[in-house]
C-alpha cells in the first residue's frame, strides 16, 4: 500500500463493497451499519439445530496468528466453520518463520495453495495491511490484531453487544478505561463509535497511559473515575498490556486497580442502567473485580458470542466483496 493510499480504498471495491477488513477507520457508516445487520441475522445460529450455512462452502481460510490468542483464533475458527469453508491454522510456534523465513515469503507459501482468505494477527503494526497490498485479487485478508494499531472485529463486536443492549448509538456516552496507550482495541472502537455516531466517548487513564494528542481523535479526556464515569451508558474495560509496556509506567498493579480498577462503588457513578464491557482476557483484581465482571450488568459473554456473529458477517461480505471484484475485472477486460 503506498503512502498516499487511504484505508478505505485499499478495503473497498471499486463500488464500495467489503474487500479486505484492515481497520475500522476510514469506512463509512452504511459499511458499518451493514456488517452490524449482518451479523445480526447470524447471531442466533447458534440456537439453531444445524448452525452451518453453505456461504463459503469451497473456501479455505488461513489464520496466520503470529501472537498468542484464545477468543480470536476460536472465534474466527467456528466462525469459518459454520460458514461452510475449509480451515487451516498455522502454527507459528512450529512454522519456518523460527527458522528465519520472512513474513512475506510465509504468505507466499500460504498463497500457493490457493487459499482464499488470510485472517491475520501479527505483533507489527501495519502488517495485516502490508499482505493486503501484497495478495492477488482472489485473495481477502482480515485483520486480526495488529500491533497497537487496530483490532477491527473486536471493535464490531463490541458495537453489536452495544447496539443489541442500547439501540441508538447517538445518545450513548462511552467510556473506554484503562491502558489507551497500548491498546489497538481502544483506537478501533473509538474510530467505529465516532462513525456510528455515539454521543460522548470519554477514555479514562492516568497520563502514563494515554497516547499524546488523543483528543484528536475526538475523545474527551479524564483521569479520575469518579468524573469520567459520571453517568456513562456504557464502560468498556480494557487489559493492560504489559507485554508490550517498554517501561515502568504504573507504580503497581494493585495501585492501578485502586485508583483504575472497576469496582461496584467506582460503577455507582455511571447511569444505573450502565452496561459493563471488556474484551478479555480478563485480569481479575487488577482491572476489574469479579463481582463486576461476573454481576448482572457485564456482558462479557455477550461479546464473545456476538464476536462469532460479527466474523460471520466480515468474512461473507468480504467473499461477497471478492466476488465483485473478480466480475468487474473480468468486464473490464474484454
Amino acid at each position: 500500500m503506498s503512502e498516499s493510499t487511504t484505508p478505505e480504498q485499499i478495503q473497498l471495491t471499486a463500488d464500495g463493497q467489503l474487500r479486505h477488513f484492515l481497520t475500522t477507520e476510514g469506512l463509512p457508516k452504511a459499511l458499518l451499519t451493514e456488517i452490524l445487520d449482518t451479523a445480526d441475522s447470524f447471531a442466533d445460529m447458534s440456537e439453531q439445530q444445524v448452525k452451518k450455512v453453505p456461504l463459503l462452502r469451497g473456501k479455505t481460510v488461513v489464520n496466520l496468528f503470529f501472537e498468542a490468542s484464545t477468543r480470536t483464533l476460536s472465534t474466527f475458527e467456528l466462525a469459518a466453520k459454520r460458514l461452510s469453508a475449509d480451515v487451516l491454522n498455522l502454527n507459528i510456534s512450529t512454522s519456518s518463520t523460527k527458522k528465519g523465513e520472512t513474513l512475506k515469503d510465509t504468505l507466499m507459501t500460504m498463497h500457493a495453495m490457493h487459499s482464499d482468505m488470510f485472517v491475520v494477527r501479527h505483533s507489527d503494526s501495519g502488517a495485516a495491511h502490508f499482505i493486503a497490498s501484497q495478495v492477488t485479487p482472489d485473495v481477502a485478508v482480515i485483520n486480526a490484531g495488529d500491533g497497537r494499531h487496530a483490532h477491527p472485529t473486536q471493535a464490531m463486536l463490541d458495537m453489536l453487544t452495544i447496539r443489541r443492549h442500547k439501540g441508538d448509538f447517538a445518545p450513548l456516552r462511552v467510556a473506554i478505561v484503562g491502558d489507551i496507550l497500548h491498546s489497538r482495541v481502544a483506537r478501533s472502537q473509538i474510530h467505529a463509535l465516532r462513525t456510528l455516531g455515539a454521543g460522548e466517548i470519554r477514555v479514562i487513564a492516568p497520563l502514563t497511559l494515554l497516547p499524546r494528542h488523543i483528543e484528536s481523535m475526538g475523545v474527551k479526556v479524564y483521569t479520575d473515575m469518579s468524573s469520567g464515569l459520571r453517568d456513562v451508558d456504557v464502560i468498556m474495560m480494557l487489559r493492560l498490556q504489559k507485554e508490550r509496556m517498554e517501561s515502568a509506567l504504573l507504580p503497581s498493579e494493585s495501585e492501578f486497580y485502586k485508583l483504575y480498577g472497576l469496582t461496584n462503588d467506582k460503577l455507582a457513578y455511571a447511569h444505573p442502567e450502565a452496561i459493563v464491557m471488556h474484551p478479555g482476557p480478563i485480569n481479575r483484581g487488577v482491572e476489574i473485580e469479579s463481582a463486576v465482571a461476573d454481576g448482572p450488568r457485564s456482558v462479557i459473554l455477550n461479546q464473545v458470542t456476538n464476536g462469532i456473529a460479527v466474523r460471520m458477517a466480515v468474512m461473507s461480505m468480504a467473499v461477497s466483496g471478492q466476488q465483485a471484484q473478480r466480475t468487474q475485472n473480468q468486464e473490464n477486460d474484454r
